[in-house]
């Protein structure tokens, strides 16, 4: 059996000088049967890594420039990183061409919705409320449902409408890129999930499936899918 090769974004290089990214996104994938390779920001050699992967994770973390999507510097905007935010954009960029299974999560699918011409609430609370907790104070993740879609690819993919899933994040799509459809919402109404038609394989979700995916088969299944695209596409180039 093949092992298609995933690369993972990690966050920016911080105060000590490394590169870090949490684990659970590595053992998910790992899980799912992917070899994985870290893709830290400051790449410029976009085209000889994007030809040498067979599948992407956009990965979460701090949050995206607002000059990219027109938005503006909310105060509580933080960790933004032009280098990732450079690296991101092209991958995405090729990933939305060259059709590379990919799966984008919170960060991820915001730049998703990016690079498609989309935008962001540059903070959930002011324009949902709080009813619905999307993280704790200060940054830490909470569970809340998501509803899915009918009849959407994503809903046909897990086979279940309505799950809770661990959220982690403060902003969130606010109008869909081009194509882009959307997949799932909480009940407060946040966009927790878009997908692509056009697309082979790309499902991007405002949650965190990888910090509860070895407890939750549904979440890890967005992991195992992603893999199994990627084997089929190394098996029809052989």
């Amino acid at each position: 059996m093949s092992l298609p090769l995933i690369g993972i974004t990690t966050y920016g290089r911080g105060e000590d000088g490394r590169f870090s990214l949490p684990d659970q996104y590595v053992t998910a994938t790992r899980r799912a049967g992917g070899l994985v390779v870290l893709l830290p920001p400051g790449e410029t050699f976009i085209d000889e890594l994007f030809s040498k992967l067979d599948g992407i994770v956009l990965a979460g973390g701090g949050d995206i420039d607002p000059d990219l999507y027109g938005g503006e510097l909310h105060p509580e905007v933080y960790m933004v990183d032009p280098d990732r935010d450079a690296l991101e954009l092209a991958l995405t960029r090729r990933v939305l061409s060259e059709g590379l299974p990919t799966l984008a999560i919170c960060r991820g699918a915001q730049m998703v919705n990016i690079a498609l011409g989309g935008t962001l609430h540059e903070h959930l609370p002011d324009v949902v409320g709080e009813s619905i907790k999307h993280r704790l104070p200060p940054r830490e993740p909470t569970p809340h449902p998501v509803t899915l879609v009918e009849e959407t690819g994503l809903a046909r993919l897990l086979g279940q409408s309505t799950f809770d899933a661990a959220s982690w994040h403060h902003q969130a799509v606010d109008r869909a890129g081009r194509g882009l459809v959307v997949s799932a919402h909480a009940a407060d109404g946040t966009i927790e999930a878009l997908e692509l038609p056009d697309h082979p394989w790309l499902y991007a979700v405002q949650w965190h499936p990888e910090l509860t995916a070895e407890t939750d088969p549904i979440q890890q299944t967005l992991f195992n899918e992603l893999v199994t695209a990627c084997r089929q596409d190394i098996d029809q180039e052989c």
